[in-house]
């Protein structure tokens, strides 16, 4: 998950709130493990993409924003990963996702990831075979089959350590 997406998602599940921000028990901002310049970077283009509004000193998600949190929640289904992480690693995904289908690109990663596969490379990942049929099915619905390629090893993938 991208550091916009989990901001949007902040602003859409309210908790503790001081200022528009979400806030723990004790006030202070939940935006842990992000740098701040990281942060102010990702509001910016969140406010250029009109996804939230500040207001004074706080920010609210807008209406915009709410549209495209749950366009976007409707749009990639998430499946259940049925290997284990001592699954043998067999099978070689090879992927080219084009940069407009960024999302789809980043929620396939996210399943790689899911399924207990190893990234080689950004776009080269071994993992247990076979994946899912309904989750090829998906793929083959949201056409992203075509951008996948996938090939049988014939001895298991040992990672080097």
């Amino acid at each position: 998950m991208s550091i916009q997406d989990y901001l949007l998602e902040l602003f859409q599940t309210p908790k503790f709130r001081y200022k528009g921000m979400h806030v723990n028990v004790f006030g202070l901002p939940t935006l842990k493990n992000y740098k701040k310049n990281s942060i102010n970077v990702a509001l910016a283009r969140l406010k250029k993409k009109q996804y939230i509004v500040f207001e004074g000193s706080s920010l609210r998600l807008s209406e915009n924003g709410k549209r495209y949190i749950a366009k976007r929640k409707a749009r990639l289904q998430l499946f259940q990963s049925y290997f284990s992480k001592e699954s043998s690693k067999n099978l070689l995904v090879i992927f080219d996702i084009p940069e407009v289908r960024k999302a789809e690109r980043e929620w396939f990663r996210f399943h790689l990831k899911k399924f207990n596969y190893i990234m080689i490379q950004r776009s080269v990942w071994v993992g247990p075979s076979p994946l899912p049929e309904e989750f090829l099915d998906y793929l083959r619905q949201i056409k992203l089959l075509d951008c996948i390629k996938t090939f049988k090893l014939t001895r298991d993938y040992k990672l080097k350590k």
